[in-house]
């Protein structure tokens, strides 16, 4: 199971590192790789941390699932939340500018 939801998680990765600006996948690439645990784990505490306290100034909510992910990598027992949060999460986002998009093509016909 674990190895199942170690796959998933890292196919997760693999589709974000397409979506962002190469210089950033660059960089999540290195931190993925098994040498940066100790670069890692610090930075997703840091990362949920910061997106805790979300209503400061620079700090914001994308900070917490960012955390959580580089955290999954390392913590067995977060793959299986954060994999469901992330398939879950993309498929709402998914339906929802689906509709947008349709309801704006929808609004433009004359």
């Amino acid at each position: 199971m674990a190895t199942k939801s170690h796959a998933r998680l890292n196919r997760q990765f693999d589709r974000l590192q397409k979506r962002i600006p190469q210089a950033a996948a660059r960089l999540l690439e290195r931190i993925r790789q098994p040498g940066a645990r100790l670069i890692r784990i610090p930075l997703g505490i840091l990362l949920v941390f910061g997106g805790i306290f979300s209503f400061l100034p620079v700090l914001g909510i994308w900070m917490l699932p960012l955390g959580l992910l580089l955290l999954a990598i390392d913590i067995v027992y977060l793959r299986g939340p954060v994999n469901t949060a992330i398939v879950r999460g993309t498929r709402k986002w998914s339906t929802w500018s689906r509709a947008r998009r349709d309801k704006k093509a929808a609004s433009n016909q004359p």
